[in-house]
């Protein structure tokens, strides 16, 4: 298994273990806020869980697939934590189709920031793996 496999591997348990955790009292708030930030609904369940069964898969079918899992899902997530940044709505839970745009007055900054924040280090690290640290892991190999 290449080091881009055993990565997508920790993404499937980090995606797993983002479902489990908003299933504990001790990280939701009294109104069922997780981390007192936002709250996650049963399709936010279902597209962390998927997330998860995509990267455990692809790990386990090639090194090839593990790569194009960070370039798309990477690409998509990252996507979704900047558009919500900027524009309060992200895309994978059709926010910005239902609710439109929000101005910075609706949501406050750091509220908006952090709520947005794990897909964009999610989402950026994972284009960071597929487009550029698994080219330099090929480019190694195929120099030695």
């Amino acid at each position: 298994m290449t080091l881009i496999q055993k990565l997508a591997v920790a993404y499937a348990f980090l995606f797993f273990g983002v479902v489990a955790i908003g299933y504990i009292p001790a990280f939701n708030d009294a109104d069922g806020n997780l981390f007192g930030l936002f709250s996650l609904q049963w399709y936010d369940d279902l597209l962390h869980a998927f997330s998860g069964v995509w990267a455990l898969a692809a790990a386990f079918i090639s090194h090839r697939q593990a790569v194009f899992y960070f370039k798309l899902f990477g690409s998509v997530y990252l996507f979704d934590g900047v558009l919500g940044l900027i524009t309060g709505s992200g895309c994978l839970d059709a926010g910005i189709f239902i609710n439109g745009f929000h101005s910075l007055n609706d949501i406050e900054f750091p509220a908006r920031f952090f709520a947005n924040l794990p897909h964009i280090v999610i989402g950026g690290i994972a284009v960071y793996i597929g487009f550029w640290l698994s080219k330099r892991i090929y480019d190694h190999f195929a120099t030695a």
